[in-house]
């Protein structure tokens, strides 16, 4: 019953991410849709600890979107669960909270991520002082896009980690070998990530990025990590993942959607079982 009820939650966000862009008049709406599934199984699937009525809780975990552009994502979330007004959702046009990167004065924010890249050497200073502190129920999560590999400070920071044992961390690379004009591994080929991060010193594994049943596997299985190492999830994820004329195509990383391409996407999204 809670996989029906995660893939449930998972189709009322990408409509509720479909709406918010719309009346935006633009948006990141390819690599929100590819990284839906994972945002739904961390924070409706019981692996977050969080409270929306005290988003600063000290025991809460901190979770990192440092692929900051798809923030709608996020925000579709986060309104959903009450850390704020789902009015909130109608961003860039309200003159109010939301704008289209998200930053941490925002309930539920924990850092400013407009910039590629610095994602997860925050989260590894995040999980190295919980670390001192021998706060160890915390743990740090971080997604990451896979263009944002490129980033040499992504590398840095897999490196200070590995080497400081933050068992208490845990990346989640975005997989969908699309950023904004084509494939990555036609532009600066990554390559195999699982192989890069297992080379510095990480636990790394490789799942279906839209399977909320291995998601919620992988993720209640490292509740308990007792291999000193920080851990990596190389999610194989498709951008713009539940609408068929966004799929795997790399002009819908950012723009508006029209009248027309809404209804249809809209229609596909309340047909979807899965």
């Amino acid at each position: 019953m809670l996989i029906n009820t995660l893939k449930a939650k998972a189709k009322q966000i990408r409509l509720d991410i479909l709406n918010a862009i719309k009346k935006a008049g633009k948006g990141h709406i390819g690599g929100s849709y590819s990284i839906v599934d994972i945002l739904v199984t961390l924070y409706y699937g019981k692996i977050l600890k969080f409270d929306p009525a005290n988003p600063k809780w000290e025991k809460r975990d901190r979770f990192i979107l440092s692929k900051g552009h798809a923030g709608v994502a996020l925000y579709s979330v986060l309104a959903d669960l009450g850390f704020f007004s789902k009015d909130e959702l109608n961003f860039l046009n309200n003159g109010k909270m939301l704008g289209e990167h998200p930053d941490q004065f925002i309930p539920g924010i924990e850092i400013i991520s407009g910039s590629l890249g610095h994602g997860l050497s925050i989260g590894a200073g995040m999980a190295l002082a919980d670390k001192f502190d021998n706060k160890i129920h915390r743990k740090t999560f971080v997604i990451l896009g896979d263009g944002e590999c490129y980033e040499g400070s992504v590398w840095e920071a897999a490196n200070f980690a590995a080497h400081h044992k933050l068992f208490n961390l845990c990346v989640i690379i975005d997989r969908n070998k699309l950023i904004t004009h084509g494939l990555t591994e036609n532009i600066n080929a990554l390559g195999s990530i699982k192989d890069k991060f297992i080379s510095f010193g990480w636990e790394a594994q490789e799942i279906d990025g839209h399977n909320i049943n291995n998601l919620l596997k992988f993720f209640k299985s490292i509740s308990s990590n007792n291999t000193n190492k920080p851990i990596a999830l190389i999610a194989k994820t498709i951008k713009g993942k539940g609408v068929s004329f966004m799929e795997n195509i790399a002009s819908w990383h950012h723009g508006e959607i029209n009248e027309e391409s809404f209804l249809i996407a809209e229609k596909q999204l309340k047909l979807r079982n899965k």
